[in-house]
């Protein structure tokens, strides 16, 4: 199975403490858990590395599996997840950005990195949720020959 490494980048994370929430950290999620926890502090960059396994599927189409993949097929997708991490250690989510893995190009297919660059602050300086397609979103891909370009859509 084709390795493909997802490379998402936050910037211009919102603070730690707004909108009621305090000690606010943003990450990947792994099955039900957070991994990968940044604390979202305001004006910051936040890079998330997130392994992802390509298969083909017996009708050709690609589909998409690993720890940090969600959804049904056809409508696979990774979670960034926000939420309060205090100093007792216990993370509560209060909110998720839903990235769809349909929006990575067809030749993503073959493995490599694809890499994008999103704001996690919303238009009211609140943490980014709810599902980020394009053009919130927009991806470059590097293949396995070390072939990098812009990659159009799907």
């Amino acid at each position: 199975m084709p390795r493909l490494t997802l490379r998402i980048t936050g910037e211009e994370l919102p603070g730690t403490d707004l909108g009621g929430f305090h000690h606010i950290h943003v990450g990947a999620q792994r099955r039900r858990e957070p991994d990968q926890l940044v604390r979202a502090e305001a004006g910051t960059t936040a890079v998330f590395e997130i392994p992802v396994e390509t298969v083909t599927g017996t009708d050709g189409a690609t589909d998409f599996r690993g720890p940090y993949v969600q959804g049904p097929r056809g409508a696979r997708f990774v979670y960034l997840t926000w939420g309060e991490l205090p100093p007792d250690g216990t993370f509560a989510m209060f909110r998720r950005a839903k990235i769809f893995l349909a929006d990575l190009p067809a030749e993503a297919a073959a493995g490599g990195v694809a890499e994008t660059w999103v704001g996690l602050t919303d238009e009211r300086g609140m943490p980014r949720c709810a599902g980020l397609r394009p053009p919130l979103i927009s991806w470059t891909l590097s293949r396995p020959d070390g072939d990098r370009r812009e990659a159009p859509g799907p």
